[in-house]
């Protein structure tokens, strides 16, 4: 069937995207719109592509239901670069920044913090190697702004509640945006590298809550500042134009499906029906608390690491690409972004049980 044939994609870094999305994005590389033009190489300032930009906006805003008062920008740089353009345009000259850390992109935003000011990590994991998201910490009352990363790829772990102070409240939401409902209006900067749940690695998305914008008094970058996107519509350079295009198809996509609500249902299915296979079958651990386990990024190891080069071969005989965990961790990774389809949890499940007959 063509169902057994395709590759099951656990890929954690640029992943799994739906395949109706695929095929109406390469027709648009060879003639987009029926204009006898590649989207590739049309004019980012053309009233096509300006059409997508205002779409693929309009619909991040439809799908969160974020409130007046936010701006939705498409900029570039992944949220590596969001780890300082947050900083930049929190972080008054002589001010705090307050940082959860539980993972490595974290540790990274926190390190780039330190390259303007004063930065407080008021909770960490690192002390079992990421395996939970602290809680219990008090946010400073002289914090500008507090920082959290809401899922973590590398470590498996993931807010299941954001934290609640009277700090602005920054999130790098890179890994699970666009697969559970959250409140807008509780974020002051959310960002987000588009390739995970949104689109594919080329575009970063931020939505911002307006009263933050042009506050700070430090000088900051143009290309960091996100005022100067925000005047500028995300066009205050040349953005890029496929990773938006495709995003918009993906946004829409999401929508005829459901919207928010479906998108979280199913990933609280593929999660379950994967961690209660862990769980149950012995040969298998997972490697996170269990009330933080990530409904995006499992990873678990096997108990008995005689059976590895088997289970591998089995896996990859199966089709199943990028289940292997980071270096740093090692063992397994399971990442299930909303387009990966449940029938593709089910192929792993079954190779894990017949490893255990």
């Amino acid at each position: 069937s063509k169902f057994m044939s395709k590759v099951h994609n656990y890929s954690a870094g640029p992943c799994i995207l739906p395949q109706e999305v695929f095929e109406e994005a390469s027709q648009a590389v060879t003639n987009f719109n029926n204009i006898g033009l590649s989207i590739l190489e049309i004019s980012h300032r053309s009233k096509e592509f300006v059409t997508v930009m205002e779409d693929a906006r309009s619909l991040v805003k439809e799908l969160l239901e974020v409130p007046e008062g936010y701006t939705v920008l498409f900029l570039q740089g992944g949220a590596s670069l969001g780890f300082l353009v947050s900083a930049y345009n929190m972080m008054p000259v002589g001010g705090k920044g307050v940082y959860v850390e539980t993972g490595a992109w974290a540790t990274k935003a926190v390190k780039e913090a330190k390259l303007l000011g004063n930065v407080d990590v008021v909770a960490s994991s690192s002390d079992k190697n990421f395996n939970y998201i602290p809680k219990g910490y008090t946010v400073p009352a002289d914090a500008d702004y507090l920082h959290i990363t809401s899922n973590n790829t590398i470590f498996g772990t993931q807010f299941k509640s954001f934290p609640t102070s009277d700090a602005p409240l920054v999130c790098d939401m890179s890994s699970d945006i666009f697969s559970r409902k959250i409140n807008v209006a509780d974020f002051d900067i959310i960002y987000a590298g588009a390739q995970k749940n949104l689109g594919p690695a080329g575009t970063t998305l931020y939505i911002v809550k307006d009263e933050v914008l042009g506050k700070i008094d430090r000088p900051i970058p143009a290309m960091l500042d996100l005022n100067v996107h925000a005047i500028k519509d995300s066009m205050f350079n040349t953005p890029p134009v496929y990773p938006i295009y495709v995003s918009m198809l993906n946004l829409r996509y999401m929508i005829k499906e459901g919207g928010i609500e479906v998108q979280q249902k199913k990933a609280e299915d593929r999660a379950a029906l994967l961690y209660n296979e862990i769980d149950n079958n012995p040969l298998f651990e997972g490697t996170t608390a269990v009330e933080d386990r990530s409904n995006m990024n499992a990873t678990f190891n096997l108990t008995d690491e005689s059976l590895k080069e088997k289970f591998d071969e089995m896996w990859k005989a199966a089709n199943i690409n990028g289940l292997k965990g980071h270096r740093s961790v090692g063992g397994y990774r399971a990442s299930m972004y909303n387009a990966l389809p449940i029938e593709s949890v089910q192929v792993l499940v079954d190779i894990m049980k017949k490893l255990n007959s």
